[in-house]
């Protein structure tokens, strides 16, 4: 440990935001030998976090940013680790005029990626390199080793990447970070990330909610369910800390923990992102869009009480006969929905990196997403897999993998959802997720209506099956067909 003296650069990296993500991206730096430099708005901060760990390592604090700049050897390597939206605006607004051409600030927030397309812009007609990087893994991760996804110049990744690659998670031996690609391409990748987290999440919150209603179990029962399960395909971070929660006990109550949290699941806003992004490409995230607005619903206090008092369920009772059997299911068909979120939220990362020119590998993002960040599971080796053995694959579930995988559980996952549906259980993630597969699987969809429906309100035109080109029916005359 050490103190700032008067511009004497001492240290390799540094770190501005010494909030609990911020101070352990820090320690994990120390620990893996760098000299970091250390600054944060309120210098008490950045002193109890030397003063705490400052064992760890070589820590180089500083009470102003001049002074933080300073510590810094060239190029000047600048991790900002402060709340995003104006707060990194500010941040980089004072640290900049400080740098010099060639040094690279790195911001590791969870950044909208549209405002890291206008950073890195900025910053590089000042000569600046800006790195906007996806990072998983909450506060453990950040300390113990994360998932990483920096964007920006190759050139920057040549300079930063080996530190970075150097504290990430490794799973055999392999970092779990690797080169994403131009300006807002890491940010955009961890968007998607958190858009599949929130789908994955949601899945096993249904999947707990029919085991619970249609088996009558306990909360400590389904969580050993679920530890079954984590042995299994289904063994991923989510899954085990799901067993976890289900078997704790509440210390003021006795009660199942789960049962003392109230039903209101909240978001920071990368859900919501993905899903306007969706939209924005065009491309079908049901899962991760159903999942994003079941946290709506679920804060939807007003009107969830009204609907309590008035409207009917209808449902018939459950009577389970196989409670085997049931629990089967339900795995398959948790599976098979979360196949079917990967596969979107990398159709997503497809369509934006094609529209960006960001050249995205999604075989190397599925390999970074195995250790660290909170969707690690086992089957991202599969998605790997599956783009090696074809990098331009048009749809994660036609790989012969994931078709097989898939098509096992078909059977018990329209069980589930229908028996969901019969039963009163909402599971708008599961039932969206099988209606996309059957969509896209579908030889042919009522689109064609609704395009007849489009040409004969507003002229909008449709194609034919057995004619090239484009046409109209005038609809409110003699409903001859022309050529548009």
């Amino acid at each position: 440990m050490s103190d700032t003296t008067s511009g004497a650069a001492q240290a390799q990296i540094g770190v501005t935001g010494l909030a609990v993500m911020g101070r352990n991206l820090a320690r994990n730096l120390a620990r893996h030998g760098y000299t970091v430099a250390l600054h944060n708005r309120s210098y008490s901060r950045t002193q109890s976090l030397v003063a705490e760990h400052g064992d760890e390592g070589t820590f180089v604090p500083s009470e102003s940013m001049a002074d933080f700049v300073a510590s810094l050897e060239r190029p000047r390597k600048v991790i900002v680790m402060v709340k995003a939206g104006g707060p990194t605006d500010a941040v980089i607004d004072e640290l900049v005029p400080l740098l010099e051409e060639g040094d690279i600030v790195i911001d590791a927030g969870n950044a909208h990626f549209p405002d890291t397309i206008r950073r890195e812009a900025a910053l590089r007609e000042r000569g600046l390199h800006f790195v906007g990087t996806g990072v998983s893994g909450g506060e453990e991760g950040a300390l113990n080793g994360p998932s990483i996804m920096p964007g920006g110049t190759r050139e920057a990744y040549a300079s930063l990447g080996p530190i970075l690659e150097d504290i990430s998670a490794k799973v055999g031996g392999v970092p779990c970070c690797t080169y994403v690609g131009p300006d807002g391409a890491g940010h955009f990748v961890k968007m998607v990330h958190n858009g599949i987290e929130y789908a994955d999440m949601q899945l096993i919150a249904e999947a707990y909610d029919l085991l619970r209603q249609g088996l009558g179990a306990s909360a400590k029962e389904i969580g050993e369910i679920f530890a079954r399960w984590n042995t299994g395909d289904l063994e991923s971070f989510l899954i085990e800390i799901t067993a976890e929660v289900l078997g704790h006990t509440d210390a003021r109550t006795g009660s199942a923990f789960v049962d003392v949290v109230l039903d209101q699941a909240e978001q920071k806003g990368t859900g919501r992102w993905t899903v306007q992004n969706g939209l924005d490409l065009g491309v079908p995230i049901t899962g991760i869009a159903e999942a994003t607005f079941a946290r709506s619903l679920s804060g939807s206090v007003p009107q969830r009480e009204a609907a309590r008092a008035a409207l009917p369920a209808e449902a018939q009772p459950w009577d389970v006969t196989d409670r085997d059997a049931f629990v089967e299911d339900v795995r398959k068909a948790l599976y098979a929905s979360k196949v079917v979120a990967y596969s979107q939220g990398f159709d997503q990362i497809a369509a934006a990196s094609a529209e960006n020119g960001w050249d995205i590998d999604r075989g190397a993002m599925a390999r970074i997403w195995r250790g660290g960040c909170i969707i690690r599971a086992r089957f991202l080796d599969r998605i790997t897999e599956a783009y090696e053995r074809d990098p331009n694959l048009p749809l994660l579930l036609a790989d012969e993998y994931f078709t097989a995988a898939v098509s096992e559980g078909v059977a018990a996952w329209r069980r589930v959802v229908a028996q969901a549906a019969l039963h009163g259980v909402p599971t708008p993630a599961f039932s969206s997720s099988l209606a996309y597969y059957d969509g896209v699987r579908a030889e042919r969809l009522p689109a064609a209506l609704v395009q007849a429906q489009r040409d004969f309100f507003g002229a909008h035109t449709y194609k034919r099956v057995d004619a090239e080109g484009t046409f109209h029916t005038e609809w409110s005359g003699d409903r001859t067909e022309s050529e548009a």
